[in-house]
């Protein structure tokens, strides 16, 4: 190491570990978007079912079976993090990732018969999907914690974000693996009986999207999923769980290499002080601090961002767009990209709060004028450009900055547990809007994007009210600043 950064740190072994931690924010959007290519062929495939009828309400379970993993991932996450160690609990995810790439690829293995849809294979495919939500709601808790409990206090609001970058990153990625996947074939063609309200696959369907090309889309999960967890095993465990396990010596050495050797004992001593999580009770600090995390996950999913994100070719080509909506879904995706962008180079310069309320004011014109659009029947490029604007703001606000908080808001004492219940929230509401997105949907457009308005303004004023700004407090400042209110 140079006499530079033993004074200073060095930066390049801070960026190679976040680097890595990133990875599973990246596993975290492929797998929870890769259904938006995948879940019109899924339902052709089910719509052929002899033993039962696959309806909307069922399809709508199915899309959004995963988030019933995630909301049980995150539970546990407080667990696993506290007693297993932030980085084995990623390395769980890993595999659990994994394994649910190649059970939904193909979930008849290794007792039903390929290729026929009934029941049992229902449920064995929503199976493989609970398996890798359980690894999402892990990853979506632990990945900032690890990247917050690593990252040096002035630039940890960048790092943090930068897991949002790579969930969004993935989710650009699988929408274009998935466009690539489904290449010349196209969506089946599903029929609506007037008399009854049932739903059939038509026989001019590409019976390939039905048969094989969903399962390549969930397939090819499994390749970033192993590579996450090789890479695992080059990164070390996080100083704040160190200093919890009695294990100073090696926490000081990782403080070192990346804040300089003065800093680090400096924050040692700062962590040595703080460092009882194990013992504290969870409501030491009050029940604001975790009242505030936990209506800050419930709002950055009742905003309604993942009704778009994971059935944005449908709703895409439901507003004139052509080819099936996975261009615009490809488009979306990268302006998502240049949003979250423009949050991680703000949010250690103008704070949090700015841009959570900025954000939700733009969610809530964009989300008011695709209602509008459908109240006056305007197709094409209004409506589409609006539904983008919607997903921009969330991107550049509530996406990247909710993490930032939840990861950072909670004193070292209480981390743990507070992450857990709040990731936990996140994901129970993440459920309940996408899986009734479907029907809701179905009903009135107009209603669906009112509502999520009229959400996005209550969440402004939330902010505003509620919220303590936290830009360049370090995280044992935290407990300091609970114990103030």
């Amino acid at each position: 190491m140079t006499a530079h950064s033993t004074t200073e740190g060095n930066k390049l072994y801070l960026y190679s570990i976040t680097l890595v931690a990133v990875i599973g924010g990246l596993l975290f959007g492929y797998d929870t978007a890769v259904i938006s290519g995948a879940e019109k062929g899924l339902e052709g495939f089910f719509l052929t079912a002899t033993d039962f009828h696959y309806d909307k309400v069922m399809h709508g379970i199915t899309s959004s079976s995963a988030l019933i993993g995630c909301v049980i991932g995150g539970a546990i996450s407080g667990y696993f993090a506290t007693w297993l160690g932030r980085r084995n609990s990623l390395r769980v995810a890993a595999v659990l990732f994994f394994l649910s790439a190649l059970g939904s690829y193909y979930p008849e293995f290794p007792f039903l018969e390929y290729g026929k849809a009934n029941m049992n294979l229902l449920l064995a495919f929503n199976f493989y999907r609970i398996i890798g939500g359980i690894g999402v709601g892990l990853a979506s808790a632990i990945c900032p914690m690890y990247i917050a409990e690593i990252a040096p206090s002035e630039i940890r609001g960048t790092l943090v974000s930068c897991n949002q970058f790579a969930i969004i990153f993935g989710m650009l990625v699988v929408y274009f693996v998935n466009y690539l996947i489904l290449g010349d074939h196209t969506n089946p063609i599903v029929l609506k009986d007037a008399a009854t309200g049932l739903y059939s696959l038509s026989p001019e369907s590409d019976m390939w999207t039905v048969q094989q090309g969903w399962r390549y889309m969930f397939g090819s999960e499994a390749i970033p999923a192993a590579v996450f967890g090789l890479l695992l095993f080059t990164v070390p465990k996080t100083p704040r769980y160190l200093v919890m396990t009695g294990q100073h010596q090696t926490a000081l050495s990782i403080l070192e290499r990346i804040n300089g050797v003065n800093k680090a004992r400096e924050i040692l001593t700062e962590i040595k002080a703080t460092a009882t999580e194990k013992t504290e009770k969870l409501f030491t600090y009050g029940f604001a601090v975790i009242f505030i995390g936990i209506m800050l996950s419930v709002f950055q999913q009742a905003i309604g961002i993942n009704a778009v994100l994971y059935y944005a070719p449908r709703i895409f080509e439901s507003a004139g767009a052509e080819g099936g909506g996975m261009m615009q879904t490809v488009i979306m995706g990268i302006v998502n990209i240049i949003f979250t962008v423009v949050a991680i180079v703000t949010v250690d310069r103008f704070g949090r709060k700015p841009l959570l309320i900025i954000g939700s004011i733009g969610m809530a014109v964009g989300a008011f004028l695709v209602a509008i659009c459908d109240n006056w029947g305007i197709k094409g490029i209004i409506p589409v450009l609006s539904i983008i604007v919607y997903a921009a703001f969330f991107m550049m606000s509530w996406g990247p900055i909710c993490w930032v908080l939840i990861a950072e808001i909670f004193p070292n004492t209480i981390r743990g547990q507070a992450v857990a219940i709040a990731v936990a929230f996140q994901w129970v509401f993440n459920y309940l809007v996408s899986s009734t997105f479907p029907a809701l949907y179905d009903f009135s457009p107009m209603f669906a994007y009112s509502l999520y308005g009229i959400v996005c303004v209550i969440a402004a004023l939330f902010v505003w009210r509620c919220v303590p700004e936290t830009k360049g407090k370090t995280l044992e400042e935290m407990n300091a600043l609970w114990k103030k209110k």
